[in-house]
């Protein structure tokens, strides 16, 4: 387990468990939905690339480092009228780590630099796709509003140009975490979006 992975699973986490807050749940509501949010993508990704079991079920911290998440939530989440914005963040933060954590690892597992690309990206959006299940709302990976796909596709291809032409390091890792995260976050700002199905001429309203 290294650094960023830690810090992908807090973050992630947190804002499993603020979003938990913001619907309401319980205790356990509350450590279900950061578990899930922040191993989800992970487990999918260790599933695939054959290192089982998977990272979650061998180290202790996997484990822990969602709860402490958790119970931070718990007891000092900001008032309800701010849960949204700190949800966003947190979520902007998990997106750019785990998508440059998980590249880096399924190339290290054998896989070629467009298949590490893909996984890395199933890694960063995975944990969110099951959290916004289990809470009954439409994946932000399938309506992509606001971009939360693509900012984890650029911050995984940078990642994979990097191993490509031998330059990745601290500096380079740490500029795509970056750029996912400020991508992600001017997404939100300013409602950048990718494009609906070509020439849709629908009366139907898009839903909420």
């Amino acid at each position: 387990m290294n650094e960023p992975d830690l810090a992908g699973i807090f973050v992630f986490a947190t804002a499993g468990a603020l979003l938990a807050v913001r619907k309401n749940f319980d205790v356990f509501g509350i450590a279900v939905l950061a578990l899930v949010t922040a191993l989800g993508g992970g487990l999918f990704r260790d599933i695939v690339i054959g290192a089982v079991p998977p990272a979650a079920f061998g180290e202790l911290s996997f484990f822990i480092t969602p709860l402490v998440a958790a119970g931070i939530v718990y007891f000092l989440h900001p008032e309800v009228q701010r849960i949204n914005r700190a949800i966003n963040v947190f979520d902007a933060a998990g997106l750019g780590l785990f998508c440059v954590t998980g590249t880096t690892k399924a190339y290290g597992f054998g896989l070629g630099l467009t298949a590490s690309a893909a996984l890395g990206v199933a890694t960063a959006v995975g944990g969110g796709v099951l959290r916004d299940v289990l809470v009954n709302e439409v994946p932000s990976l399938l309506r992509d509003r606001e971009m939360y796909a693509v900012p984890a596709l650029v911050g995984a291809s940078m990642v994979a140009l990097c191993i490509r032409f031998e330059a990745l390091n601290g500096v380079t890792t740490g500029l795509a975490i970056v750029t996912t995260f400020v991508l992600r976050l001017l997404a939100m700002r300013y409602h950048w979006r990718a494009p609906l199905a070509w020439n849709r001429r629908s009366s139907v309203a898009e839903e909420p």
